[in-house]
């Protein structure tokens, strides 16, 4: 009852299935399988009781904590003037920050499917189904970027003290930026008492941004959320029972992070798995270890996500403008449209081998069909990929009707749709800002966008168990995974399957 790698016949019958001796094999091997599965299988740990998790091995002590409050000199009145003083006794750690993508906000080239040269790609140009671009709305979206003053195109990414050292790093858990301001702080928040406080990051300053990307608490990810500043074992076992903090998973070297997200990059450069810390085959019962070479650890121990806090799942620009008596973010908002909210769900599974394809500005859509904006790449043939836990965020977005691709409104700032509600104008402003070119005719058309899961792990008791997944009605979709059926009951792969081909469409 398994998918595997591991074992010969099953390899050869999920790889090149073509005739029926490899049927049969495929078949007994997983008949031998569920006949030795129990009615209920847990997920059990791969070191004996008492004995100290491997793990453990790779997550580093935190260095001891420096009292700053004797050396740093007044007077601060700004972000600048902080990172100025920083700078004092750490000249080096700016230019550091400058070389990531927390502050370029672009990753390094990569080839991207359609285009003949590398491209860098990340916040800064991406179109996204959410609040679609950060272009021409600089000041809003900026208020998560790690730096001050980030207001247009001309921001100035080689000033040191335009970094924002406080925002990664207060203590105090007084400090924020002003949503609205590029980057800056909030008027009222003591900057002294801030910088004296500095210390290694917190779940509280990762979760500033990454737990309220989108605008609002959990509304990108389906696994990062409010619940995370102080989570409990439900939530998520590493942070809850564990206390571990982002930083003791996506370490950190010269103020580099491991770790990438699906959203903003393509390759499979700085990526951060399960193994990093845990051992590839870390199960007492070699039946869950055959699963690894095919099963990603997620996929089985993330049983559902948005665990406490609803996530959005839905968003519909369309219906932006209309008044109405619903002004609620869960539901409708006149400046942004419908929504559609879920908590506590499972999520949807692909097979993914940590590449994906990119929609970038300018590519074609069918304003009929669903743009794929990254799908993972891989599928049952791909001997890299796994079947992943994914959030999938679907909207409807504006596009050009007649150049037949996707626009990126000025929704922010003077002009812009959430003062105006002018689609027109919105749109107009949008295209100086991208250079874009804009016809003067737009609808909306579907969009999708995936999420991987990779947190809100639970504890190995909840986990899915045989029959979760291997069962009539169970969560996979064996057919669009590209199976006949359920391979525990004699299904086979099938030589081309949905899922791959629908990837195939950015590839």
């Amino acid at each position: 009852m398994y998918l595997t790698r591991s074992s010969a016949p099953i390899r050869k019958a999920r790889m090149r299935l073509t005739g029926a001796g490899g049927r049969r094999a495929f078949r007994a091997a997983l008949s031998l399988s569920a006949a030795l599965v129990p009615p209920v299988l847990y997920v059990l740990s791969g070191c004996a009781p008492g004995e100290r998790d491997p793990a453990w091995e790779h997550v580093a002590a935190p260095p001891p904590h420096t009292d700053h409050s004797p050396l740093i000199k007044g007077p601060i009145a700004t972000g600048p003037e902080a990172t100025r003083e920083c700078l004092r006794c750490h000249p080096g750690e700016a230019a550091e920050v400058m070389a990531t993508s927390h502050w370029t906000w672009l990753g390094h080239e990569t080839m991207i499917a359609g285009r003949e040269e590398p491209v860098g790609i990340g916040k800064r140009n991406l179109i996204n189904n959410y609040c679609i671009s950060i272009e021409s709305n600089w000041p809003r979206c900026t208020s998560c970027h790690a730096g001050y003053g980030w207001r247009d195109e001309t921001f100035d990414f080689s000033n040191q003290e335009n970094v924002d050292c406080l925002v990664c790093h207060d203590q105090t858990g007084t400090y924020y930026k002003a949503p609205t301001e590029a980057g800056h702080p909030a008027e009222g928040v003591d900057l002294p008492a801030v910088a004296e406080s500095v210390g290694r990051p917190t779940r509280r300053n990762c979760g500033y941004c990454h737990f309220q990307g989108g605008g609002g608490d959990a509304v990108k990810h389906g696994d990062l959320d409010g619940t995370f500043y102080f989570p409990v074992e439900r939530i998520d076992i590493h942070m809850g029972k564990h206390h571990l903090q982002c930083v003791d998973c996506h370490r950190t070297e010269q103020h580099e992070m491991e770790g990438r997200a699906l959203s903003v990059s393509a390759d499979t450069g700085n990526r951060l798995e399960c193994s990093s810390c845990h051992t590839a085959l870390p199960h007492e019962d070699e039946r869950l270890n055959a699963h690894t070479s095919a099963v990603a650890c997620q996929t089985c121990h993330i049983p559902r996500m948005a665990v406490a806090a609803p996530t959005k799942m839905k968003w519909d620009w369309s219906t932006a403008g209309r008044d109405s008596a619903i002004n609620d973010p869960h539901v409708y908002l006149k400046t942004k449209g419908s929504f559609e909210f879920k908590k506590d769900v499972p999520p949807e599974y692909g097979w993914y081998n940590g590449r994906s394809g990119r929609y970038l500005q300018g590519d074609k859509i069918d304003p009929e069909g669903v743009t794929l904006l990254n799908p993972p790449k891989g599928g049952i043939d791909d001997p890299e990929a796994t079947i992943w836990p994914f959030k999938i965020h679907r909207g409807k977005q504006i596009y050009d009707k007649i150049h037949n691709y996707f626009l990126v409104p000025k929704t922010f700032g003077a002009g812009g749709y959430w003062t105006e509600f002018d689609w027109d104008l919105a749109l107009r402003l949008g295209s100086e800002a991208t250079g874009l070119a804009y016809s003067g005719e737009y609808g909306f058309a579907r969009s999708a966008m995936y999420w991987p899961i990779t947190h809100m792990v639970a504890a190995a008791e909840q986990a899915l168990q045989c029959t979760d997944c291997h069962r009539e009605g169970g969560r996979m979709d064996w057919e669009e995974l590209g199976y006949d059926g359920d391979p525990a009951f004699g299904g086979t792969p099938r030589p081309v399957a949905i899922a791959k081909a629908e990837q195939e469409a950015y590839r």
